[in-house]
Parts: structure tokens; C-alpha cells; sequence
């Protein structure tokens, strides 16, 4: 038999490497998982947690100090020295009265979300508002009680009447409460709710596995089937 040489390969049907998938074609690296309640800390309104403190601390700074003394008088009456004294409730007892309402406020404006909330805050900021114009009031009408309070001893001279440091607080809290609550009106809806381990059963969705087990025994059914 003749020699035949060996078919040469057909280079057509050589293996050729396959080509890489572009960029586009790869899929993409998956980022880390979705953590909400990192999340919700992230989108969580920084001015919550101070202006609730500065709220409560005011208002009852200018509930205490509402009425302690506020004004003294020392006079003199025939030799006889005179000492009166006139207490914030006594000159200006809507002072106390409205630094109580706003503290209730701040109680409620913790437990309630939405506009609701935003309306508490704005009777807390009325009540602020007129604790602080009443401190205002008080200047005058605290010394001027307090000098009739001497006058009323038989005092004649030498009248010195002086303010104490009860009052200068009393205004001091009722301004820190209205800032606060003027801050609660303005972003007091991007605030933080209630948890949902402190609303009613109702309110709360979904069941767990343990509630599931307990309602199959009750229905007769064998849970673990």
C-alpha cells in the first residue's frame, strides 16, 4: 500500500480559548447586607435625645424654682429690723402651673408619633412660653409684693429689696423649655418612635414559631409535621 501521510488538523476546528466575559457581563460583587437597624441609627435625628433632655431639665428647673422665695425685703421699723420674703407662687403662680403642663408635654410628645406629636409639642411651647413671660412679670411684682409685705410690719425706711437667685433660675429653665420645645415642633415628626414591645398585642404583626406551636396544639394539630 501506498504511504499516506497523516491528515493535517483542520485549523478551523481547533480549540481556540474562549474569551474572557467583559466587565459588563460579570456579575457584581454583592455589598455587605442590609442591616436596618444600622440603618435607622444612621437616619436617626441627632437633635432627638439632647432637646429631650434640655426640655425636661427646664421645665422642671422652672416648676422647682417657680416656687421658692423670689424676692426679699429688709427694712426698718421703729429700731426694729424687718425681714419679708415673697415666693414665686405667691407673685407669679402661673410660672409653676405652666412649667408642670410643659413637663406633661414632654411626657406625652415620648409616647405618641406623627402630627400628633407635633401638636403636644406646640401646647408645650405655649406653656413654655407663658412660664417665661410670667417670670418676666415677676421682676416687678415680686419686689413690689415684697415691699408691701415690710410696709404692712409697720417698716418706715431704709428699704432694700433684691431679687434672689430662685427667680434668675426660674427664668433660665422656662427659656431653656421653650427652645427645646421649639426645636420638638420643627423636627419632632423625624424623630424616633415608640418601640413596638410598647404598643398594644394588636398592633404588632407577624407570629413567632412559638406562637405558631401553641396555636397548632390548640387546633389538635401535631406542630412538628
Amino acid at each position: 500500500m501506498p504511504d499516506t501521510d497523516p491528515p493535517e488538523p483542520d485549523a478551523s476546528r481547533q480549540d481556540t480559548p474562549q474569551s474572557e466575559p467583559s466587565r459588563s457581563e460579570t456579575p457584581e460583587s454583592e455589598g455587605p447586607p442590609h442591616d436596618p437597624a444600622a440603618t435607622s441609627r444612621r437616619g436617626r435625628d441627632p437633635s432627638y435625645l439632647p432637646t429631650v433632655l434640655a426640655g425636661l431639665a427646664g421645665a422642671g428647673l422652672a416648676a422647682v424654682a417657680g416656687s421658692r422665695q423670689w424676692a426679699v425685703t429688709d427694712a426698718d421699723a421703729a429700731g426694729i429690723k424687718v425681714h419679708t420674703s415673697v415666693t414665686g407662687a405667691e407673685a407669679q403662680p402661673l410660672v409653676a402651673a405652666s412649667a408642670l403642663v410643659a413637663l406633661a408635654a414632654w411626657g406625652v410628645v415620648l409616647v405618641i408619633r406623627g402630627r400628633l406629636r407635633r401638636l403636644v409639642a406646640a401646647v408645650g411651647l405655649v406653656a413654655s412660653a407663658g412660664a417665661l413671660v410670667s417670670v418676666a412679670l415677676g421682676f416687678t411684682a415680686a419686689q413690689d409684693a415684697a415691699l408691701e409685705a415690710a410696709i404692712a410690719k409697720g417698716s418706715t425706711d431704709a428699704f432694700v429689696t433684691s431679687l434672689s437667685l430662685w427667680y434668675y433660675l426660674a427664668g433660665l429653665g422656662a427659656l431653656i423649655a421653650t427652645a427645646a420645645f421649639i426645636v420638638a415642633v420643627v423636627r419632632s415628626p423625624r424623630w424616633p418612635a415608640m418601640g413596638s414591645r410598647y404598643d398594644a398585642p394588636s398592633a404588632r404583626s407577624g407570629s413567632t414559631p412559638d406562637d405558631d406551636m401553641w396555636r397548632a396544639l390548640d387546633e389538635g394539630r401535631d406542630p412538628t409535621s
